[in-house]
């Protein structure tokens, strides 16, 4: 669940960086797509290793 939750998140930042006005919204945008992102892997990568015990 923490999976598709970020994912989601990450497609919110994306429409959001897509409408966004200022470059100063489009680097925030960017920074939390980027921060996303990076939970996810780390997930990802510590989910199947978790199932395989």
């Amino acid at each position: 669940m923490t999976i598709r939750g970020s994912e989601k998140v990450i497609g919110h930042y994306r429409l959001l960086l897509a409408s966004a006005k200022t470059e100063s919204e489009r680097e925030l945008y960017r920074s939390r797509i980027e921060r996303e992102q990076r939970l996810l892997d780390e997930l990802q990568g510590v989910l199947p290793a978790r199932f395989a015990a």
